[in-house]
């Protein structure tokens, strides 16, 4: 596939530096490593190597990807190696896709608590699912279920919410038979948002009694036990949106949906349009009209399409792809092999690739010669700039250091 003409990394390049310094103490450690990747993927500050061809002798530069999660440039290899995964975990069912989403004014709080309330999405998500399912007035049935975590909207606005991925049926509570649901049907979605709604607030009410919340901005106003009670209460009246789409066209489906949507960003480097002095243009979709009319053009300026893109750095270490019941990671293999069992499907046996030899189809490979096709070699590495990490500690003398410690 052709690289872009416009890519993220092109308007962090050209803009970052002058947002940084007019957001002096507002950008937090993780935003300020988010851009330095993109803005250096890629390029020679993180190093690479030399290839040449020995049939043709072409030589060509290739220099290292970032491979930070928030990347558009470093996201294909990695849903690549994550799907062929879960290649083997998928069952001849119907699959079925639910979304889960947070109301609007609560998610501008989580914007200041996304560590605890992006957790609390979905765990909470993951309960109101395998609560439904176990219950025996719906299916009486243990269910998995692949949650991922998205936080934007097709403008690149806080919209956070979880796409969840689930089969259409599930173990018996004894685990001695398989029970699926109605053709079509999964769970009454009503009940779902009914039981979301109490179990979040919930959640939300114990963070709170705990000081684990935030309030800055707009959001001091409810920062008080009173207010933030009755802030809560006006929650409790609302609907809130669960939706679930029709079922998947069999397990390819599922697969091409997940490439789609696992290790997506904000914004795809294929969606800019155009830069200028003074803005940046993308396509994005408006979901409140007909299917027809959706494609729309967006501009924004350079400080806004940053501050958006910003907006959806997740805390260091937060998982954004969690699996929970029969796939959760604990008794996966366990549960998958009972399921095979009683759907009478052949257990899948790890597959050993053998080595084949490079034809002109693998283009791909970015080990292979772009002329005459054929494997290239590395001659050379190119090293990398390394920044200092910390400031320097002092130096201490070996001796000296030895004295210190007696």
């Amino acid at each position: 596939m052709p690289r872009p003409k416009l890519e993220v990394a092109d308007v962090f390049r050209a803009f970052g530096q002058p947002y940084r310094d007019e957001h002096v103490g507002h950008l937090s450690l993780q935003q300020h490593k988010v851009m330095s990747a993109i803005e250096h993927c890629r390029t020679s500050v993180l190093g690479g190597h030399v290839l040449q061809c020995p049939e043709c002798e072409h030589i060509q530069v290739a220099y290292n990807s970032c491979r930070n999660r928030h990347c558009p440039k470093c996201q294909a290899s990695s849903a690549k190696r994550w799907l062929e995964a879960r290649q083997t975990e998928l069952l001849p069912v119907e699959y079925y896709h639910l979304v889960f989403s947070l109301p609007a004014s609560i998610a501008d709080l989580a914007y200041y608590n996304k560590d605890v309330m992006y957790g609390i999405l979905m765990k909470t998500a993951a309960q109101t699912l395998l609560t439904i399912a176990a219950d025996k007035k719906h299916l009486g049935a243990q269910v998995g279920v692949t949650f991922v975590l998205h936080t934007w909207g097709s403008a690149m606005t806080h919209h956070p919410h979880v796409h969840g991925i689930v089969p259409g049926g599930g173990l018996s509570l004894d685990g001695k038979q398989w029970l699926s649901c109605k053709k079509g049907f999964f769970l009454p979605v009503r009940v779902l948002s009914r039981l979301f709604r109490r179990l979040y607030l919930e959640k939300l009410r114990e963070a709170y009694e705990h000081h684990q919340l935030m309030f800055f901005g707009e959001c001091r106003s409810i920062e008080d036990a009173e207010p933030f009670t009755q802030w809560l209460n006006r929650y409790q009246k609302m609907e809130w949106v669960v939706y679930a789409k029709r079922p998947f066209a069999g397990p390819e489906a599922v697969l091409n949906y997940l490439a789609r949507y696992t290790h997506r960003v904000a914004i795809a480097n294929r969606r800019l349009v155009s830069m200028d002095k003074r803005s940046v243009s993308f396509r994005w979709k408006n979901y409140r009209v007909k299917e027809q009319c959706r494609q729309r053009i967006m501009q924004l300026s350079h400080d806004e399409f940053i501050r958006r893109f910003l907006l959806h750095v997740l805390p260091s270490g937060f998982h954004r792809i969690r699996h929970y019941g029969l796939v959760a990671n604990a008794g996966r293999k366990r549960n998958l092999k009972q399921a095979r069992l009683l759907l009478h499907v052949p257990v899948a046996e790890p597959v050993v690739q053998e080595a084949v030899e490079v034809t002109k189809q693998d283009r791909t490979d970015p080990f292979i010669c772009p002329r005459c096709h054929a494997p290239m070699v590395i001659i050379e590495l190119l090293v990398g700039i390394n920044y200092p990490r910390a400031p320097p500690e002092k130096f201490i003398n070996p001796i000296e250091r030895i004295a210190l410690k007696k």
